[in-house]
């Protein structure tokens, strides 16, 4: 099975990356509950555990059918390439009530006995107080099991748009669709998914690419109109994402250039900024800063600003020493 999303000429023109921390919520929320997503997360998982038994998320879960429709109400494409969970949530706090009444009933028919159930019937009864119960859900679920982990997320998520970024101008659109994800294929005017058996054309509203952590192994689509269509997408670089600095320094490399500034350079598997840096080390910034100019200055590492942060990566030098090569 696969579906297929059909580009006009002005989806060429507005395709944009995204970065949304209201997704990787949603997404850390579904992944508690599938096993298949726990992989690449389990030190993330054991050391939320604690936290997340304290969490009711029943009420998110019955919203999440392994297949089927999620509201769209309730994660709405990200506002902008640097929105905030703020941002973010209150958007889905100021959802029209009775759309998201409709976007609920569609969801919950997709589960067997969601509708009769005591809370759907709840909540399509009360819309009002659905949108608030269900967004202060979300805000506990972020607090607790995301936030203190989102500036390593989005260092890394950025770090994926930097590269995707680059990638685009070098190559175009069109090959780099296919290489967001190996299921994913394009024939010029189509890209094709896996799974799902849906024809959708953009219709000059363009299509939304967004990298994420949490929703690793699957690739996504979604979003009915008015929302902009949009596609999530693995992060590059997931698979190292939760590794401890231990892990990742070679003593080779501890014993030539220091065991901070080794760290440092061993850490940079994809561009990151000082700040990312310090708290996926355990550093302190200014240490960090110190490491990242010394590294920079001996032609191991250059530097771009990204947004409002600079980011370091490796220059051919650099990932030589990193990699023992």
């Amino acid at each position: 099975m696969a579906s297929h999303l059909h580009f006009g000429e002005e989806d060429f023109l507005n395709c944009r990356f995204a970065v949304s921390p209201l997704w990787e919520t949603q997404d850390a929320v579904r992944t508690l509950r599938r096993p298949d997503r726990h992989g690449y997360h389990v030190p993330w998982l054991r050391r939320i555990r604690t936290a997340a038994a304290g969490l009711d998320l029943a009420p998110l879960w019955l919203l999440m059918p392994r297949r089927g429709h999620c509201p769209d109400w309730l994660g709405a494409p990200p506002i902008g390439p640097a929105a905030t969970f703020e941002q973010e949530i209150a958007a889905v706090r100021a959802a029209d009530p009775e759309a998201a009444r409709e976007d609920t009933a569609r969801s919950l028919a997709c589960t067997p006995g969601a509708l009769a159930s005591d809370q759907g019937r709840a909540w399509l009864a009360d819309p009002v107080r659905m949108v608030r119960e269900l967004a202060d859900a979300l805000e506990v679920a972020w607090r607790v099991l995301v936030e203190p982990e989102w500036p390593r997320l989005r260092a890394l998520l950025e770090a994926d748009v930097a590269f995707h970024s680059r990638r685009l101008a070098e190559v175009g659109l069109g090959t780099l669709l296919p290489e967001l994800d190996a299921r994913l294929s394009w024939d010029g005017r189509t890209l094709t998914l896996p799974g799902g058996v849906y024809e959708r054309r953009l219709g000059g509203r363009g299509l939304v690419l967004m990298p994420s952590v949490f929703c690793w192994p699957d690739v996504i689509t979604g979003f009915d109109p008015p929302w902009q269509p949009t596609l999530v997408y693995p992060a590059r670089g997931v698979g190292g994402l939760w590794a401890e600095p231990g892990a990742r320094t070679p003593e080779a490399l501890a014993r030539l250039l220091g065991r901070g500034r080794a760290a440092v350079l061993a850490a940079l598997d994809d561009p990151a900024s000082t700040t990312a840096l310090a708290h996926r080390l355990g550093l302190a910034p200014s240490s960090v800063s110190s490491h990242l100019s010394v590294l920079r200055e001996s032609g191991l590492l250059t530097s771009r600003r990204y947004g409002h942060q600079v980011l370091y990566e490796r220059t051919p030098l650099g990932m030589a020493l990193a990699s023992g090569g």
